[in-house]
């Protein structure tokens, strides 16, 4: 399946940039990410535990970076196998334009599954991949650039952990 989309961030595109190649922002942005470790200039490994459907599955792989024109654009490819689950593997090109109001970010994202979870159906998969992808770039922003509203910002600054979002953009700021 494809699916492509753009968000507006509120932060330069070196900012953006520096975000997206961060295994400690990655790690939060990536929904069900248990742990990941690496550098872009030799891949990330990942854990991900995720539940599609009825089934739950815990994937380990390999996320690599290409096709690298900083602060302009990126590929992000990567596979994880989830044992009985079966595997999922596909990839996104993330463009980075300077805007008006920060950056104006655009992917493009193409996943395939195969194993049990191929068995589940395209109008299941399609809608898991598309809410993956959206809460990836979603967490991804309000790193950056912390939550859209007064009533999310209180409750990350009540979160338990006591991280805050925006915190990444506090970082290099």
């Amino acid at each position: 399946m494809k699916m492509s989309d753009s968000r507006e961030i509120a932060a330069s595109p070196e900012v953006v940039w520096a975000a997206i190649l961060n295994p400690e922002v990655l790690k939060e942005c990536v929904p069900g990410c248990t742990e990941m470790s690496g550098t872009p200039e030799e891949g990330f490994e990942a854990t991900v535990v995720q539940k599609v459907g009825p089934v739950k599955a815990t994937f380990k792989g390999q996320v690599n970076v290409s096709d690298m024109n900083p602060p302009n654009s990126v590929t992000l490819s990567g596979e994880g196998k989830g044992g009985a689950a079966g595997f999922a593997k596909g990839g996104a090109v993330v463009n980075l334009a300077p805007s008006a109001t920060g950056t104006t970010l655009t992917y493009e994202v193409e996943a395939n599954v195969g194993g049990k979870l191929a068995q589940l159906g395209s109008r299941i998969i399609d809608g898991f991949a598309k809410r993956m992808a959206d809460q990836f770039f979603t967490r991804l922003q309000e790193a950056i650039e912390g939550p859209a509203d007064a009533d999310a910002a209180e409750a990350a600054d009540a979160n338990s952990d006591g991280k805050k979002k925006g915190w990444f953009k506090r970082l290099v700021s």
